[in-house]
């Protein structure tokens, strides 16, 4: 079973947290909600307050396919300043290990230097935050390792690019006809 970690910052941008969770749980992966705080109840931008499965702190992050940020303002910028998240994002990418972000926290994969000549998207205006990436404005984009999302309304298509890595590319269409989600024009 594929294991999945997304981690949960106050003001993260709720429909990113839990659409891949939703649609990991669909594909039959093993997702864990991870709180960055010392609650397991967490409060997005939008007020709704999701219950985690885990705080981060305490016991370590145990082995996963996948590490998925979430965006949404504050939300991003509180995942960029926990330095033991940063470190584990920094040890997933020399393990080459997938890593996705979506909406502004691709800005954190920028800031330490995990773009640099990859393709990436993000939320519009957040582009500088990508540093040395190539920008495209597609709702979601794989580059090796790194998966990236540009916001709100990519959370499903980023959810299916994370699965047709994960799982292949028959799995993610069985789902995205299962879901009713049209398919996305090729980039």
């Amino acid at each position: 079973m594929k294991k999945a970690a997304i981690f949960i910052a106050p003001g993260f941008e709720e429909i990113e947290g839990l659409t891949p969770a939703d649609v990991l749980n669909r594909a039959g992966a093993e997702v864990e909600l991870i709180s960055i705080t010392e609650d397991k109840n967490v409060t997005g931008a939008h007020g709704l307050t999701v219950v985690c499965d885990r705080v981060f702190e305490g016991k370590p992050i145990e082995e996963k396919e996948i590490l998925i940020l979430p965006g949404g303002i504050p939300g991003a910028r509180n995942l960029q300043q926990h330095s033991k998240l940063t470190a584990l994002i920094k040890e997933y990418n020399n393990q080459k290990k997938w890593i996705a972000a979506i909406c502004a926290a691709p800005m954190i994969l920028g800031e330490i230097g995990l773009l640099d000549g990859r393709k990436a998207t993000c939320f519009p205006g957040f582009e500088h935050h990508l540093k040395g990436a190539h920008h495209y404005p597609v709702p979601a984009i794989t580059d090796g390792h790194i998966i990236t999302g540009r916001g709100i309304g990519a959370a499903m298509e980023f959810s299916i690019e994370i699965i047709a890595n994960l799982y292949g590319p028959e799995k993610a269409a069985e789902l995205r006809e299962k879901m009713v989600v049209p398919p996305m024009a090729a980039h």
